[in-house]
């Protein structure tokens, strides 16, 4: 008997959980742990990137950070995503190297986005959407002010208003990646926008009453 030709295709299959990855990788997996070397790579950089000044280091504390994060690996109880721990990996790392280097960390220029808690920079953001030389003459403006206004926020301040605003990440997540409660959290990103907002009004009350 010939067996039936209509025979429906199997779907694709789901990406596996970081969960699973990681228990294959503690057990011996070394595939499993490259697989989330892949996933998580380009996030880890780019948040390495937020935090120092010289570029050329970013690969190499990104290197150093999952090398870390595979001897640890076995400490991680999965109380939190993967991510998040890695984040707070990576943080650490990148602290040390700049200490080790004697190098103050800094954020580089990066746009203002979800930023639905504070009205200012949102407007600041919208700014650089217009293609008229003024509005883009007062986008350049506002973003030099948001970047100065990093720039001049203690670490701690700086480290989660990056998480939130560039990174995405939610309150609790950064808890974790930070180690510290939530309700310190929230201080920090408030005093950072605050700091930030304190910037920039200037800014925008010297445009007033125009259309952007």
């Amino acid at each position: 008997m010939s067996k039936s030709k209509n025979t429906a295709a199997s779907p694709p299959p789901h990406p596996v959980a970081d969960a699973v990855l990681v228990e294959r990788a503690v057990a011996g997996d070394q595939r499993a742990y490259e697989l989330l070397v892949i996933k998580y790579q380009r996030r880890i950089e780019r948040l390495i990137a937020n935090m120092v000044r010289d570029t050329n280091l970013v690969q190499d504390i990104a290197q150093e950070t999952f090398l870390r994060a595979w001897r640890a690996l076995h400490q991680f109880r999965g109380e939190a995503q993967f991510y998040t721990w890695l984040y707070r990996i990576a943080v650490n790392t990148a602290k040390r190297a700049l200490l080790e280097k004697k190098r103050d960390p800094v954020i580089i220029e990066a746009s203002m986005q979800n930023t639905d808690d504070d009205e200012t920079l949102h407007r600041a953001n919208e700014l650089t959407t217009e293609a008229t030389p003024e509005s883009e003459l007062a986008a350049r403006e506002i973003v030099a002010a948001v970047n100065a206004a990093m720039e001049a926020l203690p670490q701690d301040l700086r480290q989660a208003v990056t998480l939130r605003e560039i990174e995405g990440l939610s309150y609790e997540e950064i808890a974790e990646a930070m180690d510290c409660p939530i309700g310190t959290v929230r201080s920090r990103i408030f005093r950072a926008r605050e700091a930030i907002s304190a910037r920039v009004k200037p800014l925008l009350s010297h445009q007033g009453g125009k259309r952007w």
